[in-house]
């Protein structure tokens, strides 16, 4: 199995993909078998090229998105907030 992380901007100043693969990791399991994934996710991965062409993380909301695929059916949800501007 591979697990895969996707996140969205939810508010973004420039026009952002709906889905960005941050993450993966391949995960042996046994038939019916159940394994915990921990995932550290960098700011800098969320970050993008804005309007004066600098890379930054803007604050609002994200989600973040979890599971085997990524259709949107098989995928496990969470929003966070980001507080302040950060640039890179």
């Amino acid at each position: 199995e591979v697990v895969q992380v996707y996140f969205r901007d939810r508010v973004s100043s420039v026009t952002r993909p709906i889905k960005e693969l941050v993450d993966y990791r391949r995960v042996s399991l046994q038939a019916g078998q159940a394994k915990q994934v921990v995932f550290e996710i960098p700011i800098e991965r969320l970050a993008f090229y804005d309007i004066n062409m600098e890379r930054c993380v803007e604050p609002g909301e994200f989600e973040f998105m979890v599971g085997g695929s990524s259709a949107d059916d098989d995928l496990l949800k969470q929003t966070i907030q980001v507080k302040r501007h950060h640039s890179y």
